[in-house]
């Protein structure tokens, strides 16, 4: 099978550019099975009577893991298959519940070149629900400078994320 996605170079990209809006729709199945996929057994993710009445919150909610994932895709979809992250630090300041519809946007913060050679872009990345804030995200994200270049290629002092 061939690639068709179009990789994105870091001459391509600029400070204050956005990138495209992802929107997904959460069920229960994306809840409990991003839970599984972690290995994340706490019933708060799964079990519907124990995260109402013992957590007091409305529904079972996105674990932390499954929120990078998300982040992570978001990323990796904007980049094409040669970006590479090199860091994501993020923030979540309320639960996401099945029934709501995330929506991931960015802004490039900013656009660099290190020592090495590598081409790196800093990114501002927020999750919203109904234009409400719920995760907050800083992410380093490796491009290729060039069309022959390959951030995957590099090792030890030449990646530095």
């Amino acid at each position: 099978m061939t690639n068709t996605t179009a990789q994105l170079t870091l001459d391509r990209v600029k400070p204050g550019d956005t990138l495209p809006e992802l929107s997904h729709e959460v069920t229960a199945t994306t809840v409990i099975l991003g839970a599984m996929a972690s290995r994340d057994w706490r019933p708060m993710h799964h079990d519907y009577k124990f995260a109402v009445e013992r957590q007091g919150v409305q529904d079972i909610f996105l674990n932390t893991p499954n929120q990078g994932a998300w982040f992570e895709r978001y990323l990796t979809d904007w980049t094409g298959p040669k970006g590479r992250i090199g860091r994501v630090v993020f923030r979540m300041t309320s639960p996401v519940f099945p029934g709501d519809t995330m929506v991931y946007n960015a802004t490039v913060k900013d656009v660099s070149t290190d020592g090495t050679g590598c081409g790196w872009v800093t990114l501002d990345v927020s999750l919203t629900v109904d234009g409400k804030p719920k995760t907050t995200c800083e992410a380093r994200v490796a491009l290729p400078v060039s069309d022959d270049d390959n951030p995957w290629d590099r090792r030890a002092e030449r990646w530095t994320p």
